[in-house]
């Protein structure tokens, strides 16, 4: 029997805006979508987002000196119910998602802010400013701290056999979405003639405890990995028979056209490691996405001055690493491009 032939399916592009990207904030557009698959991908990504991303948060504390909620502290502005509310507004990254300890001694009049916390090395805290109480003169606050992760929102894990806990423990409902907000927007795009093609714009908003990027790319593998036990049969290949719009062109792509010439080709779609940046220059850019050579030359230098923490001297020095090898910045090159050189010169 002869194998079937199946239509192709539009191939999206997609870009983050590196003006509003940072730890907090992303914006990404996917276009051209298939007409009615911006709404479909949009609201499934976002319901991902919002419920299903990883986080951590603190679970329970010890408060010396006290063994329930509603305890008023000796020495404390605040009592144990309003320092709790507080302890849960701390933004917790954990490098290696296990669970973790920290602890905050304040003695004297003070105001116990999360930069007195200390935290386990896996831990780090995002928020440094946060008030977790106000200290009188002759006051102590002494807490310890527990942290566990998981993803959404969690009761607390009242043990049900007491109400009192031998050891003081006092359990806190917990949310470890490290996602604040999420919207997207549907428009429709012109491909050729056709103009019933969508446009997605997803806007992520995180606490700062993971990039929109990350949890963007978590997402779409949670998504993907649950599809993927729909399948009853080996699956439709509509990856390799399908195209995105703006490579489906008769004419071979130019080195000469791209300002290519003497460059090689596939160093584009490499790394930024393969320009042997500092650490530094090479972190900035990291950070704000940017991980490819061709992320990189299609930067403008207003763009690349405008990435946190990186300043005119880390600018000169990528000017002169990207000098070495005949690139710049400003080049505006498409990836469909490249991949169609690299696929010309493989045929």
């Amino acid at each position: 029997m002869d194998k079937k032939e199946y239509k192709s399916l539009t191939v999206p592009q997609l870009s983050w805006n590196k003006k509003t990207l940072s730890d907090t904030l992303g914006e990404l557009v996917a276009q051209p979508l298939e007409p009615g698959f911006g709404i479909t991908l949009g609201n499934a990504l976002r319901r991902i987002l919002l419920a299903s991303v990883e986080g951590s948060a603190v679970t329970s504390v010890i408060i010396k000196g006290v063994n329930n909620e509603f305890s008023s502290l000796k020495g404390v502005v605040e009592d144990a119910m309003q320092v709790m509310l507080n302890i849960k507004g701390i933004v917790i990254r954990n490098k290696e998602g296990r669970p973790g300890k920290m602890s905050l001694k304040i003695t004297g009049q003070a105001v116990a802010t999360v930069a007195d916390i200390k935290a386990d090395s896996h831990i780090e805290l995002m928020n440094p400013d946060h008030v977790i109480a106000h200290v009188a003169q002759g006051g102590v606050l002494d807490i310890e701290f527990f942290v566990e992760s998981g993803r959404g929102y969690k009761p607390a894990q009242w043990p049900t056999d007491k109400a009192l806990q031998e050891d003081n423990r006092i359990y806190l409902d917990a949310m470890f979405s490290p996602i604040r907000k999420v919207m997207f927007d549907v428009e429709k795009t012109r491909v050729g003639k056709e103009i019933d093609y969508d446009k997605l714009t997803l806007k992520i908003t995180t606490d700062g405890s993971e990039n929109p990027l990350d949890v963007m790319h978590y997402a779409t593998s949670v998504l993907r990995t649950q599809l993927e036990h729909f399948l009853t049969s080996a699956e439709i290949p509509f990856n390799q028979i399908s195209t995105s719009p703006e490579v489906d062109r008769e004419a071979p792509v130019a080195l000469e056209s791209l300002g290519l010439k003497g460059i090689p080709v596939d160093l584009l779609l490499k790394p930024i490691d393969e320009l042997e940046l500092s650490v530094r220059a090479h972190n900035c850019l990291i950070n704000a996405g940017v991980k490819r050579v061709i992320d990189l030359v299609n930067l403008s230098e207003d763009e690349g001055l405008k990435i946190k923490n990186f300043g005119r001297k880390s600018l000169t020095e990528v000017k002169e690493a990207m000098k070495a090898f005949g690139l710049s910045f400003g080049m505006n090159i498409k990836e469909n491009d490249v991949r169609k050189l690299l696929k010309e010169k493989e045929e």
